[in-house]
């Protein structure tokens, strides 16, 4: 139906753009035309203090017969300038001083060899993230079939030479290497040095860091996707997730394994294009690539526990005070990796949790969920979240003093945005296990994330006790098993490696 109604404007479909699953379609014609076929007519509209200038209308229409089979026409009604700030990081300088030891070691009966380096409690790298991990001493072994990728939007973007520093500086072996760019819908990747992101940066240093010398990719996508504004987002710094989507369901290899540091607001996307767009990323699951996105540093929506000066209100024109999800964390389809801090780890109280207004609660995670909604006093935050909802995050990794190189400068960060960099890269090294034993890769993580919790917990290392606060709250808390502040809890690489080295099947069946 939709292609005939664009025949009959005299769109043919050889003229046409699809997606992969043929779901979305793009065209290029005149505005003129555009106001035509919809019935409107559109403006230049420029922001007082920005001056950025957008094409939009106010209104549209489209014939009632195509009403059941369209879910967004874009650009329409989105109105929007852009900011730089929708990545998941904050710089370190504030956070609390980590306790001091006399101690070389700290022990941890999880780690390898049952130890960490004293010094990792206050200035995280690949090796502490190896010790902490239990990943010392794996080689990868795949490096001819397996690939990791990170992705970057908003003019992130990723140094070269900052690459090659924190390599000399933290990963030697690697010192000489370095990673494909890919450029999307007009991203750029500009190397001159004061132009390095920190985002980007961050992303690239640790997922690569902790791989090498698996073949890497940095995705940089431009672009702007519908947008929402509300209380806490009122300009567009949302990503363009369906244009990066549309180039890697094109791609007939794409990496194993890839790791994602940003997130909006949930009610700030359009929900029929974040449905959209999570049913893509359950596509590329299908596909055997495993997603990794950041859970948000902002608790269960702004950070602030104070009632008095919380912003979490929804922006349906209710004006109501309700937590805030993230997106695309609350997308099923996508593991959710929230943060921790210190050593012994503790909960790293931004960490984004929380649960989805727009997605059900999936199937897999039934019964982790129930068991911690049970253990909750009656009328806790009633009203406040959707108990229904798909509830993330499903796992967390340290997301604190994380040392990298930004405009040649070495500096200390922190956030989900170093935690999900870290999963991915230990779910690439599961992933080269596994290709190098002959097997399938991963792909769509959590059915099996959920079983190995729920019967080999020590695949986990469980987070127990703090919170993440926001809303004018103090938040969900962290308890023993799955919560909404850390999932399960941080990774044992080395216990996950031999379940998955095993009869997945088995697992998911249990």
């Amino acid at each position: 139906l939709v292609d005939e109604w664009l025949a009959s404007h005299g769109i043919p479909s050889d003229a046409l753009s699809r997606s992969p699953a043929q779901d979305w379609v793009t065209i290029r014609i005149p505005v003129s035309m555009a106001e035509e076929m919809m019935k409107t007519e559109y403006h230049v509209w420029v922001h007082d203090a920005s001056g950025a200038a957008l094409v939009r209308t106010t209104s549209y229409s489209l014939p009632e017969h195509l009403h059941a089979h369209v879910d967004v026409v874009q650009p329409t009604t989105s109105f929007a300038r852009f900011r730089r700030d929708a990545a998941t990081y904050h710089f370190a300088g504030d956070a609390p001083a980590a306790i001091k030891t006399d101690a070389p070691y700290i022990s941890i009966p999880s780690a390898y060899n049952g130890q960490v380096n004293a010094s990792c409690n206050a200035s995280i790298t690949p090796t502490c993230l190896k010790e902490l991990y239990n990943a010392v001493g794996y080689v990868p072994a795949a490096a001819g079939e397996n690939k990791l990728a990170v992705t970057g939007y908003l003019g992130q973007y990723a140094n070269l030479e900052d690459f090659h520093l924190f390599n000399e500086a933290f990963v030697p072996e690697a010192a000489d290497s370095t990673f494909d760019v890919v450029y999307i819908n007009n991203g750029t990747n500009d190397q001159s040095p004061d132009a390095a992101g920190i985002e980007a940066n961050l992303d690239t240093q640790y997922a690569f860091g902790l791989t090498y010398p698996t073949p890497r990719t940095f995705y940089t996508t431009g672009g702007s996707p519908p947008f929402i504004p509300d209380d806490l987002n009122p300009t567009n710094s949302n990503e363009p997730y369906a244009n990066w989507l549309e180039y890697i369901l094109n791609d007939p290899s794409p990496p194993q394994t890839i790791s994602t540091s940003y997130g909006d607001d949930e009610q700030t996307v359009p929900e029929s294009y974040a449905k959209r767009v999570c049913a893509s990323f359950a596509q590329l699951g299908a596909r055997g690539v495993s997603l990794s996105f950041a859970s948000g540093d902002h608790g269960v929506g702004d950070g602030d526990s104070d009632p008095a000066t919380q912003q979490c209100y929804t922006n349906n024109g209710l004006n109501e005070t309700k937590f805030i999800p993230l997106f695309p964390a609350s997308c099923p389809y996508v593991t959710s990796v929230g943060a921790t801090w210190y050593i012994p780890e503790e909960v790293y109280y931004i960490s984004g949790g929380g649960f989805s207004n727009y997605f059900s609660r999936p199937a897999y995670q039934a019964l982790a969920v129930d068991t911690y909604l049970s253990k909750l006093v009656p009328g806790t935050y009633a009203g406040l979240y959707n108990p229904s909802g798909r509830a993330y995050p499903d796992v967390a990794a340290q997301g604190q003093f994380f040392n990298l190189f930004v405009s040649g400068v070495e500096r200390k960060i922190g956030g989900t945005s170093a935690a999900s960099p870290t999963f991915a890269g230990l779910v690439s090294l599961l992933n080269d296990a596994r290709l190098a034993r002959g097997l399938a890769p991963l792909g769509f993580l959590n059915p099996l994330l959920y079983a190995i919790g729920a019967v080999f917990p020590d695949g986990f290392n469980d987070i127990v006790g703090g919170s993440n606060p926001g809303c004018g709250t103090e938040g969900f808390n962290a308890t023993v098993g799955w919560d909404p502040v850390t999932g399960f809890g941080t990774p044992n690489f080395g216990n996950l490696k031999d379940l998955v080295l095993g009869d997945v099947s088995a697992i998911l069946e249990l």
